[in-house]
């Protein structure tokens, strides 16, 4: 009729019918007539395939419906200091902030929402797991993934809260400012390199340093020092400089090990106190300027080649000596000369291609070789 309004709600579908802009019903599926000669009845059909309520009255559904709102909707109430896990058909499929009010449809969907307190900041690693598979953990929480030989330090609000050790960590950043700094328990190199120094006799140079170190106290060394690697590098650089510039050149040349040792014995003691271990140090390199290269390079070549002179001179004494020695033994053996001499004979014909002996080995040796009587 002219005066009625006719409307179909089907199986995914709820009605709320307004008459006068107010609140009246909820429609359940099925087909329903309404007198309205003034105009007065709106109706509003949601799919609730989709459970949660589209409208922008939600309150006021709330507040108008009261007791009869259970057949219909969820009502969900997040508190103040909770988080709201919205599962739907047993999967878990949204988080709700705190004090969060929310609508969701009764029917197609089971729509089940539990309130987690945020008491304990940290996210349980089920519900990590999951919030993980679903894309949303780091919109959500702040994650935090510590490795082997490492330890995480807390912050809540700007306070140290705990220390973590390995593993993977979630926590909710609701009301509260969480960080997570992650710190390396593992032995570490620190190279100090180009340092430009003067020894003591004024001498320009180039130094390399190497160290090796490892933090035994995170909480010491976060908290006492801004940036321990910087304040580690800034030691060793003083301690290189005090070191060289208490040497000679040739006193750096010569014992390098003091030197490490040095260095080593400073770090050590300034870092002591701040959760870092020095575990060893080493010069890597020693670069002098070009002219001063030269100079220590003719330094050295006189130096052998004077060394080299005295073992000569030693050599051509001790090849004197022995030839005066063989000698004195010859003057003194008849058969040793003749030893001798046959050597020398040996010598000779190994020089000759072809030999021709007439009158035998006598005639040989007499014509060849004199041989004394």
């Amino acid at each position: 009729m002219f005066w009625t309004k006719r409307v179909v709600i089907g199986d995914g579908e709820r009605g709320l019918v307004y008459r006068n802009r107010q609140i009246e019903q909820v429609l359940l599926p099925g087909v329903y007539t309404f007198f309205d000669p003034l105009n007065r009845v709106q109706i509003a059909v949601h799919n609730i395939a989709r459970p949660e309520y589209q409208g922008n009255d939600a309150d006021v559904l709330i507040e108008r419906l009261g007791g009869k709102l259970a057949p219909y909707f969820v009502l969900v109430d997040i508190g103040e200091d909770q988080v709201g896990l919205v599962s739907k058909n047993g999967k878990l499929e949204d988080v709700l902030a705190p004090a969060t009010r929310r609508l969701y449809w009764q029917g197609l969907i089971k729509v089940e929402v539990e309130a987690v307190s945020l008491a304990s900041l940290e996210v349980e690693a089920s519900v990590a797991r999951r919030l993980r598979q679903l894309g949303v953990l780091s919109k959500l929480a702040v994650v935090a993934d510590v490795p082997a030989e490492s330890a995480g330090l807390v912050f809540i609000d700007g306070k140290l809260d705990r220390v973590l050790p390995a593993g993977a960590y979630a926590f909710w950043n609701f009301q509260k400012n969480v960080a997570v700094e992650v710190f390396d328990l593992r032995v570490q190199s620190i190279e100090v390199s180009g340092q430009e120094l003067l020894t003591r006799d004024k001498v320009s140079l180039r130094v390399n340093l190497a160290a090796s170190m490892r933090v035994t106290d995170v909480v010491v060394a976060r908290t006492k020092v801004a940036k321990i690697s910087d304040y580690v590098y800034r030691e060793l650089q003083f301690g290189l400089r005090k070191a060289v510039s208490a040497k000679t050149l040739d006193e750096l040349l010569g014992d390098k090990a003091s030197l490490d040792a040095d260095i080593f014995a400073y770090a050590r003691g300034q870092l002591t106190g701040y959760g870092v271990e020095m575990l060893g140090v080493g010069v890597k390199d020693v670069i002098l300027p070009g002219e001063m290269k030269d100079i220590l390079n003719g330094v050295v070549q006189a130096e052998k080649s004077a060394q080299a002179n005295v073992i000569r001179r030693r050599e051509e004494a001790n090849a004197t000596r022995s030839l005066l020695n063989t000698a004195r033994l010859i003057e003194e053996s008849p058969v040793l000369m003749r030893l001798k001499e046959l050597e020398a004979l040996e010598k000779v014909t190994e020089k000759i291609d072809k030999l021709t002996v007439f009158g035998g080995l006598e005639g040989v040796l007499k014509q060849l070789v004199t041989i004394k009587q």
